[in-house]
């Protein structure tokens, strides 16, 4: 008789059990995807509202790109003498400024896109370097001329620069 009774207990243990473990699965993987859900939530309103400081730090390092660009630097920025010299700091002092005024934005792009715009920055400076040690080059006028004559020849660091920064923008939307 105690068998009987231990058995029928068994009996209805074990449909219970078998509810009881489906309702757990069941609950856990509610909890799980509730969770996923308000993280996705969550994640879609954080880039509602980065999106728009994202956008203005693009804004911001495509327009220092373009201030940098050594044509567009050599109209803005004149020779204060005829020492090239002295221009040619006058320039790397200009880029450098641009660059400081920029250094925040680069929380708000991707590390590749940050490593792109300093390294145009940084040709942009060895480019200016490079035509002021040229022998032909002995006045100021004479080093915006040699630089002026080699974008002709070339494109600018920063137009590879700018032209990732419109890449990385069209990949937002």
């Amino acid at each position: 008789m105690d068998s009987d009774r231990i058995i029928d207990l068994f009996l209805f243990a074990i449909p219970s059990l078998i509810v009881g473990l489906i309702a757990y699965y069941f609950f856990k993987e509610h909890t799980k995807n509730e969770a996923g859900r308000r993280r996705f939530l969550l994640k879609k309103d954080l880039q509602v509202s980065s999106m728009p400081l994202r956008l203005q730090a693009y804004e911001r390092l495509a327009l220092f790109l373009e201030r940098i660009s050594p044509n567009k630097l050599m109209i803005r920025v004149v020779p204060i003498s005829s020492n090239k010299e002295d221009y040619e700091r006058l320039l790397i002092q200009n880029i450098e400024q641009e660059m400081e005024h920029n250094l925040a934005q680069q929380i708000y792009v991707s590390e590749k896109c940050w490593s792109i715009i300093s390294a145009a920055k940084n040709a942009t400076i060895q480019l200016i370097r490079k035509a002021s040690l040229l022998e032909k080059t002995d006045t100021a006028n004479k080093l915006r001329e040699v630089v002026l004559t080699e974008m002709m020849e070339r494109r600018a660091p920063s137009d590879a620069a700018l032209s990732f920064i419109k890449e990385e923008v069209s990949d937002l939307w």
